[in-house]
């Protein structure tokens, strides 16, 4: 019996599944059908065979984004039973929220994601705690003539939305109703609106910001010519890699809050996997996305692939990937080695936004990268009113986007 799992490239992925289908014993074996890289190729080549009553897809890599969608057309199995009290078992609380919808659990929480503040201690010793305690400091960088800039994805895709999202959650704000069926953009989306546009246009970010996604965020920090940058945990690797003779020199804090120190929350990420309703094999597709998603295997991925682990005890784990033998950085690490920032990624999950959960999601992504591009030229009750607008007719579209 074939398991097929469609999901997104990661190096170490076959590995994973040669284990499970070591541990299925013959019973059945776990296929792994590679996804285009990109986020739209995943979800409209699924999409398409999902709508078609495929019936040889079993095990789903869903962005975290996209659960509300395929649960409400029906594409995917809810999680009961034994099954489900596996998934959840130890999983962090912002994860854990993605992989649910009209609660009802859809999927179980494979890795995860969240942005840091990342910034030179030879630039600022001490982190700001604030976006404006952030303006503040890069407004004196400039005039002292020291790296000032605030990066972070400006461009017009999911990274801007992303972190639009955050700022106006780190604000107390709503861009949707608690229960995905109507549209807020309430005061806190009114104030990110406001921070938006106000480090987008008086010279405190960099002048290719709405050309930036994630890569070049990260290279314009590790390049010198940034403060600050509100980037995945992705970025300490490379920079390790590429300039290991300052690795000591670049450090992490929480993202920052709006007004208030603590209350930043950044947006999450990650993955998580779903059993599909035209499955054929159900009971088995169930046990493989387990297994696929076990603590053990979610420590390996975090080690070898880079994708932080929903599972708590995960990051409390101290033994090296392989206990037998020496802990070692490069061919034997420990979580410590390979995230030394895993407290403040595990601290950020406890309490992490979630994108505004919703069937029409892609829809209201699409509209929202478009109205807040380029953000120095937000008006913010402007921008607020034709949110609000377009994200009602989004939301009222209640089609699933092919």
């Amino acid at each position: 019996m074939r398991i097929n799992v469609y999901y997104a490239p990661e190096d170490n992925f076959q590995t994973v599944v040669d284990n499970c289908n070591t541990q299925a014993n013959g019973r059945y074996e776990i296929v792994y059908h590679k996804l285009p890289r990109d986020a739209d190729g995943q979800r409209e080549q699924m999409v398409r065979r999902l709508a078609a009553g495929d019936t040889s897809m079993d095990v789903l890599g869903l962005d975290v984004t996209w659960v509300p969608e395929f649960a409400e057309a029906g594409w995917i199995e809810e999680w009961t039973g034994e099954n489900k009290a596996e998934a959840e078992r130890d999983v962090l609380p912002g994860p854990l929220k993605t992989a649910q919808w009209d609660g009802k659990l859809y999927a179980a929480p494979k890795n995860t994601n969240v942005q840091l503040l990342w910034y030179d201690d030879r630039i600022t010793p001490e982190p700001p705690r604030t976006w404006e305690e952030m303006m503040e400091t890069s407004r004196r960088l400039r005039e002292q003539g020291k790296p000032h800039e605030i990066v972070f994805t400006g461009a017009q895709y999911e990274g801007l939305v992303v972190v639009y999202n955050s700022i106006t959650e780190s604000a107390g704000g709503r861009i949707l109703s608690e229960d995905g069926e109507s549209v807020i953009v309430d005061e806190g989306a009114v104030r990110a609106l406001e921070i938006l546009r106000e480090v987008s246009s008086s010279g405190l970010t960099d002048p290719s910001l709405t050309n930036q996604r994630e890569d070049e965020v990260r290279l314009t920090f590790q390049q010198g010519n940034a403060a600050f940058q509100l980037n995945w945990p992705f970025v300490y690797a490379s920079y390790a890699s590429e300039k290991p003779d300052e690795l000591q020199h670049m450090k992490w804090a929480p993202y920052p809050g709006v007004g208030d120190a603590d209350s930043g929350r950044s947006t999450i990420g990650g993955y998580d996997l779903a059993v599909s309703a035209t499955s054929r094999n159900k009971p088995e597709a169930f046990e493989a996305a387990l297994c696929l998603r076990s603590a053990e295997n979610q420590k390996f991925s975090a080690l070898m692939d880079g994708v932080p682990p929903t599972i708590e005890s995960v990051y409390d784990d101290t033994t090296p990937l392989d206990p037998s033998k020496p802990a070692d950085p490069e061919d034997n690490p420990t979580m410590e080695m390979k995230y030394p920032m895993k407290d403040a990624i595990r601290d950020e999950l406890k309490d992490a936004a979630v994108r505004p959960l919703t069937p029409a999601y892609q829809n209201l992504s699409i509209v929202m990268a478009k109205v807040l591009s380029p953000p120095g030229e937000i008006d913010p009750e402007r921008t607020a009113a034709e949110l609000r607008e377009q994200l009602e007719e989004a939301l009222s579209s209640k089609g699933v986007i092919p």
